[in-house]
């Protein structure tokens, strides 16, 4: 028995990706998580991989959003959808921009860690 080409969930096509539908997408703590799950070396990972609080409509909605801001792109493989982040897209058409976000993502992540607070001093 041959095992079937993985189908393409539809996606933007890079030149339709938009700043706004990116930063909307990445605003979401579990959205967030999920892509920086992808970004630190975990391509290629199916979505019941993630091991995320929500419920299994609310997962398929996550990764939906992501999709369709051109943050990740889909395949099916088999059963499962496989997720990959579509980094050297995001960097061609918005350059930084995932790269800064993840990084303030993680900086904020280890300050929640140490207990202490991400924000940045306030100007007065």
């Amino acid at each position: 028995m041959t095992e079937s080409a993985p189908t393409l969930l539809p996606e933007p096509a890079i030149e339709e990706i938009r700043l706004a539908a990116v930063l909307h997408a990445l605003a979401d703590p579990m959205r967030l998580r999920i892509a920086l799950q992808l970004a630190d070396g975990h391509q290629d990972m199916a979505c019941i991989a993630f091991d995320l609080p929500v419920s299994k409509s609310t997962t398929t909605h996550h990764f939906r959003v992501l999709r369709e801001s051109g943050v990740i792109r889909q395949h099916r493989r088999g059963t499962s959808r496989v997720s990959t982040l579509r980094a050297a897209d995001l960097e061609q058409v918005l350059p930084g921009v995932l790269d800064r976000v993840l990084a303030a993502a993680r900086t904020e992540a280890r300050a929640e860690a140490r207990g202490t607070s991400g924000d940045a001093p306030t100007m007065e």
